[in-house]
C-alpha cells in the first residue's frame, strides 16, 4: 500500500480573493492494475477525509479504512477535504456556496489526474493515463459530488451515499418529534435568516420543548446503528459538529455553512442531479437520511443506469457500521459496472 498527502493551491479556481488550498490523501496499491478505478471521495458535514482514511471504531473495526480496503483491490483512492473543512483552507462560511467549493475540488482533482497520468503522483507508480474515474460522496459530500458532476461531467460514475437531492432529513427515534432543520433557498444566505419553512420550524420548536420531548440526541440515533458501542457514539456525536474542539481523527470542526444549508432544502440541487448522464449508485443504510429511498430514481432523469442499495444493520455514518465491508463490496461491484459502461461506449 502506498499513501501520500497532498496540498493543492486552488486560489485562482476558488475565486474568493484570498489564498485557498485543498488537502487530499491518496491511497494506492503497490502496483496499479490496468484500467484501474480512481475514486475521489468527499466526506459529510462535520467530518474530514479521515472518515475514509481511518480504520473507524465500531463493530466492523479491523477491516481497515475504506481507502485501504479499496486500494487493496487495485483502486487509487483520493480522499478530499472540501474548502472550509479539515485541513483545507478555511473561509467565511457565508462565502462558501457551491461555486467556490465545486471549482476548488475540480481544480485539485485535475492536478491529481495530471500527476497520475505523468507518473509523478506516487513513487514507484508509472503513468496511468485513462483510468475509470468515480466520484463518491457521503451525506454533504454526496450533494457536492452531484453538483460537481452535473456541472463539470468529470466522472465516469457517481456514488451518492446517504444523501438525497429530493429530500434529505435525519430521522429521529420513534415517538420523538422530527428535527427542525431550516430550509435556505439558493438565492439567500443563511446569515439572512430567511427560511422557506419558517412556520414549520416554529411548530417543531414548540413540539421539541413540550413536556413529552426526550432529552436523548435524535441525531445520534440516525447516525449510528444500535450495535455501535455507546462510547463510540458519544465520541463521534458529543457537541456535533464542533465537538468542543476535541476532534477525533475522522472529524472536522468546521463546515461550509452556506452550501450545507442549501443542500438540506428539498430539491435544491435537482437541476444538477437531472443533468448527470453517467451511471449512478444510490447507497444508504437501513436507517438513514433519505426520506423516500426508492424514489431516488426520479432525481437522476438523464442517467442511463441508477443502482440502489440499502445496507442492513447500518445507519447514516456507514463506515462505523458492522456491515461496512458489505457496503464497500456493493460499491466495488457497481464500479465494475461503470468500467463496463465506459469501455463499451462508442
Amino acid at each position: 500500500m502506498r499513501t501520500t498527502e497532498l496540498e493543492v493551491d486552488v486560489t485562482e479556481a476558488a475565486g474568493l480573493g484570498e489564498p485557498a488550498h485543498i488537502a487530499l490523501t491518496v491511497t494506492a496499491p503497490q502496483e496499479v492494475p490496468a484500467d484501474p478505478v480512481v475514486c475521489f471521495a468527499k466526506p459529510g458535514a462535520g467530518y474530514s477525509r479521515g472518515y475514509f482514511t481511518e480504520d473507524l471504531p465500531g463493530p466492523g473495526s479491523g477491516a481497515g479504512s475504506q481507502a485501504a480496503w479499496h486500494a487493496g483491490r487495485g483502486w487509487v483512492f483520493v480522499a478530499v477535504d472540501h474548502l472550509g473543512v479539515g485541513e483545507s483552507s478555511l473561509h467565511d462560511p457565508d462565502r462558501l456556496s457551491f461555486v467556490p467549493i465545486v471549482a476548488a475540488a475540480q481544480a485539485a482533482e485535475a492536478e491529481v489526474r495530471q500527476k497520475l497520468a505523468a507518473g509523478t503522483l506516487l513513487d514507484g507508480i508509472g503513468p496511468v493515463e485513462d483510468p475509470v474515474s468515480v466520484g463518491m460522496g457521503q451525506s454533504m459530500g454526496g450533494a457536492f459530488t452531484i453538483v460537481q458532476q452535473g456541472r463539470q461531467h468529470c466522472y465516469d460514475g457517481v456514488g451518492v451515499l446517504g444523501f438525497s437531492p429530493l429530500h434529505t432529513q435525519p430521522p429521529t427515534p420513534p415517538g420523538m418529534a422530527p428535527l427542525a432543520l431550516p430550509w435556505v433557498s439558493r438565492d439567500t444566505l443563511p446569515s439572512e435568516g430567511i427560511f422557506t419553512n419558517a412556520p414549520a420550524l416554529a411548530d417543531l420548536a414548540g413540539a421539541a420543548s413540550s413536556p413529552d420531548s426526550s432529552d436523548d440526541s435524535p441525531m445520534a440515533w440516525g447516525f449510528h446503528y444500535d450495535d455501535v458501542d455507546p462510547v463510540v457514539v458519544q465520541r463521534d456525536m458529543d457537541d456535533y459538529p464542533a465537538r468542543h474542539g476535541d476532534l477525533p481523527p475522522w472529524a472536522s470542526a468546521t463546515i461550509p455553512g452556506t452550501a450545507v444549508l442549501w443542500s438540506l432544502a428539498p430539491g435544491s440541487i435537482l437541476a444538477e442531479a437531472a443533468a448527470i448522464r453517467c451511471p449512478v449508485l444510490v447507497a444508504l443504510g437501513e436507517r438513514d437520511v433519505v426520506v423516500d429511498p426508492r424514489g431516488e430514481l426520479r432525481a437522476f432523469a438523464s442517467s442511463p443506469s441508477v443502482d440502489f442499495f440499502e445496507c442492513p444493520h447500518m445507519a447514516h455514518m456507514h463506515n462505523f457500521a458492522g456491515t461496512r465491508e458489505l457496503f464497500w463490496q456493493r460499491i466495488e461491484l457497481w464500479a465494475d459496472w461503470v468500467r463496463t459502461v465506459r469501455n463499451s461506449s462508442p
